[in-house]
């Protein structure tokens, strides 16, 4: 078959294919209550619009001799932003900002129904609260008015609005919307695995709300400040927080220049031959913090000339019954390339607190951190800035348990790698220092006596503690 053939029985297969979703989109459509009927009929016109990109492009999105090191002045460091000092007029400054914060996620990976946003890190204080307490502060201390507004999904939408009640008192003003909610695709027909609106039952795992926390995301004035009163005069539409990658994040996404413009490369843009180029950390240095600073008349613009250009992140999964599926994704910092003089701000690591597993959790429920007006902030204590390597197994996975196994969280001011494996418990006030391994073969078990300090210590076999 001739190359031009080929190419039109692929553009006739590609119009088939399109066509056969759309119709699996009206059928689950038909499905759908008529209250919810105008905002199903927008969610899916805009996966439609997703899916038919996804068809049109094919292989990496990112042609990787085109990737460059970004200018030196198109990074700035922290610091630099931070020593132009804060004018007199800060509460007008922050009477102009609207803190948004992702309430997509679910616990789950952690073994916690409902919203992750509500699991208690300190104290008994959900990551909601500290979040609340931030702006409810800077409310206070600058007397301003700076509004909350949680994004949820269909999966946290519910619950957590039930939650906010509790706030009714606080200082600060709180709104929700909801997340896009789009149908999985079997990895196969690349049709959609749904067949009706309902997200319960056999369609739990239908559907996926498009998007990615970090509780280190609080608002910062320097920042604020150069935004709103930008050195040269040009206004900046876009920043992006990037801090220096370590090890434990080489597959963050990272900042480059592309065709002239900051591009933000994620690893599934990367094609194979190039990831371990792109996870290195001489090459690139700093990764995505995804906290974001974006102006608002910028995004209007831009929307109303259909001009935000993100590309698809395909995403296989595996449902619970094994079929393989696709969620198409798109990741809010790749918009950067649309704004005018975007920059990225290189922050201190400890702006960039993800909880994504019970490692992260230890960490932020630790002594390494200080907690101050809902934000936490590297303890002083800590003689380097550097957050310590911890790996906890699977007998930690699931909230309930992690905290079953720690009588109190251990002081962790000196440590820099934990592995934990196996039947583990820790006892009241251990100290964990340098690198500490414990390792609990099957059948084994250990528990780290009360008041124990490890240093630099590799602990296996069996260790019982039993009451007398």
């Amino acid at each position: 078959m001739s190359q031009d053939g080929a190419s039109q029985f692929q553009e006739v297969i590609r119009q088939e294919l399109e066509l056969s979703v759309k119709k699996e989109l009206e059928k689950i459509l038909t499905t759908a209550p008529s209250h919810e009927f105008e905002h199903t009929k927008k969610d899916l016109d805009g996966f439609r619009k997703l899916f038919h990109r996804f068809l049109q492009e094919k292989g990496p999105s990112v042609d990787w001799g085109k990737i460059q090191r970004p200018p030196e002045d198109s990074i700035q460091p922290y610091e630099k932003i931070k020593a132009r000092g804060l004018p007199d007029n800060i509460s007008s400054v922050l009477n102009k900002l609207v803190v948004v914060k992702l309430n997509g996620g679910l616990g789950t990976s952690m073994g916690c129904k409902g919203p992750k946003s509500l699991i208690g890190v300190r104290n008994e204080n959900t990551f909601l609260d500290l979040t609340v307490q931030q702006i409810e502060h800077l409310n206070k201390t600058y007397n301003t008015d700076v509004p909350l507004v949680l994004m949820n999904s269909f999966n946290t939408d519910e619950d957590t609005k039930k939650i906010l009640q509790k706030y009714n008192h606080c200082r600060v003003k709180i709104y929700t919307f909801n997340q896009s909610r789009y149908p999985r695709i079997n990895k196969e027909s690349l049709l959609p695995v749904a067949k009706d609106v309902s997200y319960s039952g056999e369609n739990t795992e239908a559907w996926y709300p498009p998007g990615h926390d970090n509780l280190g995301a609080t608002v910062d004035l320097y920042i604020l400040n150069h935004l709103m009163n930008p050195p040269n005069g040009k206004p900046c539409e876009f920043v992006m927080e990037v801090t220096n990658k370590t090890r434990a994040d080489v597959k963050g996404g990272t900042l480059t220049q592309y065709e002239g413009k900051l591009r933000l490369v994620e690893i599934a843009q990367v094609p194979k031959a190039h990831v371990d180029e792109f996870k290195s950390v001489s090459k690139f240095k700093i990764f995505n913090t995804n906290n974001l600073w974006i102006s608002l008349a910028a995004v209007k613009r831009l929307q109303e000339q259909n001009a935000i250009d993100m590309e698809i992140i395909v995403n296989p999964k595996t449902l619970d019954g094994g079929l393989n599926v696709i969620q198409l994704e798109t990741a809010v910092g790749a918009a950067i390339k649309s704004f005018e003089n975007s920059l990225g701000i290189n922050v201190p690591r400890s702006r960039f607190l993800p909880v994504k597993t019970t490692s992260d959790l230890l960490l932020v429920m630790s002594n390494l951190y200080s907690l101050n007006a809902g934000s936490l902030t590297m303890s002083e204590k800590r003689e380097f800035p550097t957050v310590p390597l911890v790996k906890l197994g699977s007998s930690f996975t699931k909230v309930q348990d992690y905290l079953r196994r720690f009588e109190s969280i251990p002081d962790m001011l000196e440590l820099d790698h934990l592995t934990v494996s196996g039947d583990v418990t820790f006892g009241k006030n251990v100290s964990l220092k340098g690198t500490v391994i414990i390792i609990a073969n099957h059948g084994d078990r250990i528990d780290i006596p009360p008041g124990a300090v490890l240093e630099n210590k590799i602990v296996s076999g069996n260790l019982r503690i039993l009451d007398h």
